[in-house]
């Protein structure tokens, strides 16, 4: 739609362009943009190794696996997989995917290897102008037991087996439900409700278990991480 006239912009006349300043573009022909794509050819470049504790894990994208395509190149993929794992290093380089080319990380993982593609700097956001806003807190000791208590009794292995898509499961059944003809009510409207923690919930609860019991803890008044004008975004 333009967005002074509100009228419908029809697709023929609609072109490409980049702001430079204000109400200044400089644009662009589809086949110049074309013309800058890389062709794909699954060659991973690996430019240097680097110890795998230094990778932030914000800048982890897509996980891929990468085997030996014939039999002639086992070997050199074996070295290069058993090397890395002796010396604790990933690879770094770079691939071509969908005619774009991403950095990408190797690492041994089992008899393969695991490739990593990675986020570019920019794609990355820092982390200061979410925390600025946080304020320093001075965390009393028995608050800081009491916390450290709940971690030990919540503290268990990482399991993935573990995790539910409970948003799928409700759409199966609920195609399931109308598969079989039944009438599905429509859900009452419900005020949004404010979400905290399983550990923030133990953590308020305890205290107020603690208050109860005579001791004289003060709860501390549980408020976001950050200002209300603020979303958390992903990395």
């Amino acid at each position: 739609m333009d967005a002074e006239t509100d009228e419908e912009v029809l697709s023929e006349d609609i072109v490409k362009g980049y702001q430079v300043e204000k109400n200044v573009y400089v644009q662009v022909e589809d086949e110049e943009i074309e013309a800058l794509q890389i062709e794909s050819t699954h060659t991973v470049e690996i430019d240097k190794f680097v110890p795998v504790e230094q990778i932030d894990s914000r800048f982890f994208d897509s996980p891929y696996y990468i085997v030996p395509n014939d039999n002639v190149g086992q070997d050199a993929f074996a070295v290069i997989r058993d090397a890395m794992k002796g010396k604790d290093t990933v690879g770094v380089g770079r691939i071509v995917i969908s005619k774009r080319e991403r950095p990408i990380i190797l690492e041994p993982f089992g008899k393969g290897i695991r490739a990593m593609t990675l986020r570019y700097p920019y794609e990355v956001r820092k982390e200061d102008e979410y925390f600025a806003d946080i304020p320093d807190v001075k965390v009393s000791k028995e608050m800081l037991q009491l916390a450290e208590h709940i971690v030990e009794t919540k503290t268990a292995d990482f399991d993935p087996a573990e995790f539910v898509d409970h948003y799928e499961t409700a759409v199966v059944d609920l195609l399931k439900q109308k598969q079989a003809g039944k009438v599905i009510p429509k859900p009452a409207s419900r005020a949004p409700v404010r979400e905290e923690g399983n550990i923030i919930n133990l953590l308020k609860r305890s205290l107020e278990m603690s208050k109860k019991s005579g001791k004289t803890t003060k709860s501390p008044s549980i408020q976001p991480a950050l200002p209300k004008s603020k979303k958390k975004q992903r990395a």
